[in-house]
């Protein structure tokens, strides 16, 4: 049995642009104008869509075009769409950096060793990364992914250490719960 390769998100259309198929991107990319340097994108099953050309930056993303996408409609038809790479065809991280792909999945512990639960997304909301922990009990927990609360990060070993803030209260299995209203 083939394996599906691990997929990175790299962005996402957000609309046409003009009337000959350009469509604007939203991207995930350090720099917006990169988000063509790792070959042609495919959809989130894995299959092949097509390579991106960038036209130029706009705030918040880039305007590109694509073979195959050569009017207004057809890029209409794009929207929303997300566009993503194999994992492999991307530069490893530096020290302390992270790709969001590739913390999903991670069992989540307190320093002590208990199991917290497992990472099932990750969100940028532009303020700082954030983790969400599904417990054991299927609870979901919104976690800042900052050094102080995540001060490890074992990818080898499929884990990583989270130090509670004091304003996330322990459920009474001693797992987190979500903050209570005043």
């Amino acid at each position: 049995m083939r394996r599906r390769p691990r997929l990175v998100r790299l962005a996402v259309v957000t609309a046409p642009h003009g009337v000959r198929g350009a469509f604007r991107l939203r991207c995930f990319t350090e720099r917006p104008e990169n988000v063509a340097a790792y070959g042609p994108v495919c959809d989130e099953a894995g299959r092949e869509l097509f390579a991106l050309e960038v036209l130029h930056r706009v705030p918040g993303g880039v305007v590109v075009r694509a073979p195959g996408i050569g009017d207004r409609d057809a890029a209409e038809r794009l929207r929303g769409k997300a566009l993503f790479v194999p994992r492999a065809r991307l530069p490893a991280p530096g020290p302390d950096e992270f790709y969001h792909e590739d913390l999903l999945g991670l069992e989540a512990v307190e320093p002590c060793g208990r199991r917290l639960g497992r990472v099932v997304a990750v969100y940028d909301h532009g303020a700082g990364d954030v983790l969400e922990i599904e417990t054991e009990r299927g609870e979901r927990v919104d976690l800042p992914f900052t050094r102080a609360v995540v001060p490890e990060v074992d990818l080898e070993g499929g884990r990583l250490v989270i130090v509670r803030p004091a304003e996330i209260e322990a459920g009474p299995s001693g797992e987190p719960a979500a903050e209570r209203a005043a």
